[in-house]
């Protein structure tokens, strides 16, 4: 109990007893522990504000486990940060503070940060895009300002030079530790890349000062995890398709491909992340020529036979036949049929759908629009088949066979299958057909 403390309440707890034996062999009670009193009080108070906080130090003065300690009491987030950034300045203004990258769960967690604003340890608000750059609210952090006008309007703030100033100094400092990274300690950069990746992809779509110092140390990793630069990639697959990049957005799905391009001595990066599909249409405009594709855009001209000039009529008539025979098994008449020579005879079937009509279905469920693909002319799936194959070269000369449809339709569901989709209706029908094909092989 001090002088400081209110007592609420005091409570007399009684003595303590105890029965001993004595020497004549009777007992009596002997006290133990005498009584005494006890006060309930008020709870202490506790000072909400760090009298010195830890962004208020020296980066040197501090420790990683401080760093730590820091983010988990602040932000109340218990994976430990990647790594962070220290601000500290005091020339042409005053700014302190520290931003931790923080290690993000992909598949469940939101990309929203926190940024706490501060003036002279006042905390003022979280977020406020005025000072702070768009794509750093993507991170969790303190930024402590004395120098700002905090009497004026939001709009004010906005128009501000002085406020330019400091957005622009902490999109200089964040671009500096990142590209310093990447060139002095490439190991843990590319360790952390997977996480880090989103952060920097949105700054580059968003920020065009910090997209001008980080355009060299963005990494694009291969399907074979080596990471590498735009230029890296570009003069790896220079020889087989300059100036064209071919990437993977899902590796279960598109395995088919995969195993065709690696057959074939080629190469692919992967872009998995809802971020990838405007980063890469950013990348485009920025780099004259420069053409992503993913892997099943079309079919690669490294992967198919070139046809002899005597030979194309002759394949162009068996795309029309089959065309006719898959659209009257399929029950589809907007049915988009392609006939290939494929090196790999034993692939069937494939689903190719056109960069553009991709990246357009992207965009509408990026904004929930809601638009059907059939309003831009179709799905724009394409059917290819392997004039190479067996079972094509099947339909081709039992056009009006017994089992033709079936197998029209069983090559169709290979097709969407290894293209990673199949409708509940179809999927049905696919495991029922595959058992009764199998049925009558035992036959």
């Amino acid at each position: 109990l001090t002088h400081k403390d209110t007592v609420v309440e005091t409570v007399i707890e009684p003595a303590k007893t105890e029965e001993k034996e004595k020497e004549d062999g009777t007992k009596e009670t002997v006290e133990v522990e005498p009584s005494r009193e006890k006060y309930k009080i008020l709870k202490r108070p506790v000072a909400l504000n760090d009298t010195d906080p830890l962004w208020n130090k020296h980066p040197n003065e501090c420790t990683d486990e401080q760093y730590k300690d820091f983010y988990r009491k602040v932000f109340r987030d218990y994976k430990e940060p990647l790594f962070w950034i220290h601000l500290n300045m005091d020339y042409p203004f005053n700014l302190k503070g520290i931003l931790y990258f923080p290690k993000i769960n992909m598949e469940y967690d939101s990309l929203e940060g926190t940024i706490k604003l501060y003036n002279n340890q006042v905390f003022i608000a979280d977020n406020i895009k005025e000072v702070i750059p768009e794509f750093l609210m993507l991170l969790k952090g303190v930024i402590d300002c004395p120098d700002l006008p905090l009497n004026v309007s939001r709009s004010a703030l906005q128009n501000d030079g002085f406020v330019k100033k400091i957005s622009d100094y902490i999109t200089k400092k964040v671009a500096d530790k990142l590209s310093g990274m990447c060139k002095t300690d490439r190991e843990n950069y590319e360790k952390y890349w997977d996480d880090i990746a989103p952060f920097i992809k949105f700054g580059y779509i968003k920020d065009e000062k910090f997209a001008e110092k980080m355009g060299d140390y963005i990494l694009y990793k291969n399907l074979e995890g080596k990471y590498l630069t735009l230029n890296d990639c570009l003069e790896e697959n220079k020889e087989k398709h300059e100036n064209t990049i071919f990437y993977v957005t899902n590796e279960k799905e598109q395995s088919q491909y995969i195993n065709m391009f690696k057959a074939n001595g080629q190469d692919a990066i992967i872009m998995s992340h809802s971020i990838d599909n405007p980063f890469i249409s950013q990348e485009e405009q920025k780099h004259e020529n420069l053409k992503f594709l993913r892997i099943d855009a079309d079919v690669n001209g490294t992967l198919r036979e070139e046809v002899k000039e005597e030979d194309k009529e002759a394949l162009k008539k068996q795309e029309e036949t089959l065309t006719e025979t898959f659209k009257k098994a399929l029950g589809d008449d907007k049915l988009q049929v392609k006939v290939e020579k494929l090196k790999d005879a034993e692939i069937s079937s494939m689903i190719t759908l056109s960069e553009e009509t991709r990246r357009m279905q992207d965009m509408m469920k990026m904004y929930n629009m809601g638009m059907d693909a059939s309003m831009f002319g179709g799905s724009g799936q394409v059917l290819v088949l392997n004039a190479n194959n067996k079972l094509v070269q099947y339909v081709l000369e039992h056009t009006d066979g017994e089992n033709t449809p079936k197998i029209c339709e069983q090559l169709y569901d290979l097709a969407q299958l290894s293209h990673g989709s199949l409708t509940p209706e179809r999927m049905t029908k696919f495991i029922a057909r595959s058992n009764e094909i199998m049925g009558m092989m035992l036959n």
